[in-house]
């Protein structure tokens, strides 16, 4: 893929814009291309071409079998260029091409692969009513799906969307975000070397404002699946209310990480350092709350204080660099906010605090920060940071780490290390989250459910249960008697 003016995919073709904005990366704050700004028109042309497509049946109604073999070669040909996408994720995100190259592309070839299988598995049942009816149901595609994307997983969350979607028979309008847009677009270039038909996955590039809020509103557009802040869930769920879309939303989180005494504290400090600084800590799930039995709080805080003053950020592309640059500037400056705001809120920094300097005088890197003597009710408690920060709180039994826990808008993800695993397996029980790790944290297989509780949103991403929400369940009733 050349980095030159990217243009939009519909219907097949790529698409050139009158209009044109600049992709910029993170760590040299240099730009990387032009890429094309579509608007109210372009939305018009994609969900066109989507609604062609399933309507012709070329996609909805090919045999299973096809369709898994090109959502199958989709994930081959990724695996053959896993070196082109990751460096261009990181270019565009800026997180550390270990990631990228190790973690990120590798899963998303395995999402590919997984729903690959799934597309001849999707089939309805018959119902036992009565001797003189046949009575079964069908489940069916949706229709054109608009799969909005945030730019903290770029291509990742992107195939948390689109392998489903396609493998149920749906038709796509890909939005990927503003800042990070250059893996969905050469996703598009593979895609239709697999053999994906025209129409089938458009890609569509520009602001969220415009674009997004025309997804939609768009009385084409059948189902809205989103990733990102919760409170553009909300205005979705406003905004899509007239044509009454089906929506899922995987929103923030604000998730805990419980430590009981009787864990393994060696272990639970990698695992809380992971959980909150791996993908600089714009992870929706990101372990920010670490919450600590008193009986061990010293040793936990002194230990992983010192292992964080010795993850240093570095150039992304750098195949040992461990923590990169936040995704933009204004970013940058919304976890500095936090900073600032923990500091004068009373909270007690013990490491980091300030924005890094890697040697070059540019890039938007800020050290990882830990915060100590947090209280539940702060600000950096209770608001989703979306950076590198870890706020600790310390309880003194389980039934407080608990409350704590739960006192918290968000329900998305949580953490409980303990060796005594029938207590593990209680706390885990009564968190209110759609995800509870058991002594590890940020793990995910295509094949495990993700999504959230409470303000972390609705449906779930990945497994059997994210096909629930792109098909339809049709009941036909045939009568018998003679």
């Amino acid at each position: 893929m050349t980095l030159e003016n990217k243009k939009l995919y519909i219907n097949g073709e790529w698409v050139e814009t009158a209009d044109a904005y600049e992709d910029i990366n993170p760590a040299t704050e240099e730009v990387i291309c032009s890429v094309a700004k579509a608007g109210t028109a372009e939305v018009d042309a994609a969900v066109g071409a989507a609604r062609a497509a399933f309507e012709s049946g070329k996609w909805s109604t090919m045999a299973p079998k096809k369709r898994g073999q090109i959502l199958w070669k989709i994930g081959e040909l990724i695996r053959t260029r896993i070196e082109e996408f990751a460096a261009l994720e990181t270019a565009d995100n800026g997180k550390p091409i270990f990631e990228s190259l190790y973690v990120d592309m590798p899963a998303v070839a395995d999402c590919f692969q997984y729903y690959a299988g799934w597309a001849t598995k999707i089939h309805g049942e018959t119902i036992p009513i009565g001797p003189n009816s046949l009575n079964y149901t069908l489940r069916e595609p949706v229709g054109v799906v608009a799969a909005i994307v945030p730019w903290n997983f770029p291509l990742l969350l992107t195939s948390w969307k689109v392998a489903p979607a396609l493998s149920a028979g749906n038709t796509v309008v890909l939005k990927p975000a503003t800042n990070t847009p250059l893996t969905a677009l050469l996703l598009a270039e593979v895609a239709q070397e697999a053999g994906l038909p025209p129409g089938a996955l458009n890609v569509i590039t520009g602001p969220g404002s415009v674009i997004g809020q025309a997804l939609v509103e768009h009385s084409q557009v059948d189902k809205i699946s989103f990733t990102g802040e919760t409170a553009t869930g909300q205005q979705i769920l406003r905004s899509s209310a007239d044509t009454l879309k089906r929506v899922t939303l995987e929103l923030g989180g604000k998730s805990p990480n419980i430590i009981l005494a009787d864990a393994d504290v060696d272990a639970a400090i990698k695992g809380a350092a992971m959980g909150i600084f791996y993908g600089k800590g714009e992870v929706c799930a990101a372990g920010s709350r670490l919450l600590v039995e008193d009986k061990i709080h010293d040793e936990v805080v002194e230990k992983l204080a010192a292992r964080t003053k010795k993850l240093v950020p570095a150039d992304p592309m750098h195949p040992k660099t461990k923590l990169g640059a936040l995704v933009s500037e204004g970013q940058m400056n919304k976890v500095l906010g936090y900073i600032e705001a923990g500091t004068s809120g009373g909270a007690e920094l013990v490491a980091g605090g300030n924005r890094a300097d890697i040697g070059t005088g540019k890039g938007y890197f800020v050290e990882p920060t830990i915060f100590d003597n947090v209280t539940n009710d702060m600000k950096i408690a209770q608001e989703e940071i979306f950076g590198p920060v870890l706020s600790t709180i310390t309880f003194s039994d389980p039934e407080q780490a608990v409350a704590i826990a739960n006192d918290t808008p968000y329900g998305l993800a949580a953490a409980v290390w303990s060796r005594d695993i029938k207590r593990a397996h209680i706390v885990a029980r009564r968190l209110k989250a759609g995800t509870v790790w058991i002594n590890t944290y940020n793990n995910y297989d295509a094949a495990s459910p993700f999504g959230g509780y409470k303000m972390s949103g609705f449906g779930r991403e990945l497994g059997a249960h994210a096909l629930e929400s792109y098909t339809e369940v049709k009941n036909v009733w045939v009568d018998l008697n003679e």
